[in-house]
C-alpha cells in the first residue's frame, strides 16, 4: 500500500512546465460556452431547484440522489480508465492520484457544507446557473461563500487538519 502523504497544503512547482505563449482573450470563449452549456443542463435537469434539493434532504425524492450517484459512477469509471490506460493531459503530462490522509476536519467541513446546502437550497456548483434563471438573491450566497473561504484562510492554522 502506498505511503499516505498529507497534500492539503502542498504546493507543486511549475518549473518543469514551459511558459505558454500569451493567448488572445477570445481563446477563453470555449470555457464560457462550456459553462453556459453546463448551466443549461443544470436548469433542465432541475438540479438547481431549491425544491429538488429540499426533497433530497427530506428523503422525499430519489431525483438528486440519482444525479449525484450517476456523477460518482462516471467519476469512478473515468479514474479507472485514466489509471488503466495511463491517460495523459492534453499537454502530455502524466496524471497522478495522490492518496490523502483522513482527518476529522473533513467531517466537520462536510457537515458545515451540508448544513449550508440544506439551509440555502444551493450547492456552490449551480449558483451562477441560478443567477442566470433570474434568482438574483443567490448573489448573497456567493458573497457568503467567498466570505467563508476568506474566514477559513484566516483560521486555517488553528483548525483540525
Amino acid at each position: 500500500m502506498p505511503e499516505l502523504v498529507n497534500t492539503d497544503f502542498e504546493v507543486h512547482s511549475l518549473e518543469h512546465v514551459e511558459a505558454a505563449a500569451p493567448r488572445p482573450w477570445w481563446h477563453l470563449l470555449k470555457y464560457a460556452v462550456a459553462g453556459m452549456f453546463l448551466g443549461i443542463v443544470f436548469v433542465k435537469a432541475e438540479i438547481i431547484s431549491w425544491f429538488r434539493i429540499q426533497e433530497m434532504f427530506r428523503l422525499q425524492s430519489f431525483h438528486m440522489y440519482g444525479v449525484i450517484g450517476s456523477a460518482v459512477v462516471v467519476a469512478a469509471i473515468s479514474v479507472w480508465i485514466i489509471k488503466r490506460f495511463n491517460v495523459k493531459t492534453i499537454s502530455g503530462e502524466k496524471i497522478d492520484f495522490t492518496p490523502k490522509r483522513y482527518n476529522k476536519g473533513q467531517i466537520i467541513g462536510g457537515l458545515i457544507f451540508g448544513a449550508g446546502w440544506a439551509l440555502t437550497g444551493a450547492c456552490p456548483g449551480p449558483l451562477f446557473a441560478q443567477i442566470g434563471t433570474g434568482a438574483f438573491v443567490v448573489i448573497i450566497m456567493i458573497l457568503s461563500a467567498i466570505a467563508g473561504t476568506w474566514v477559513y484562510g484566516l483560521l486555517r492554522e488553528k483548525l483540525p487538519h
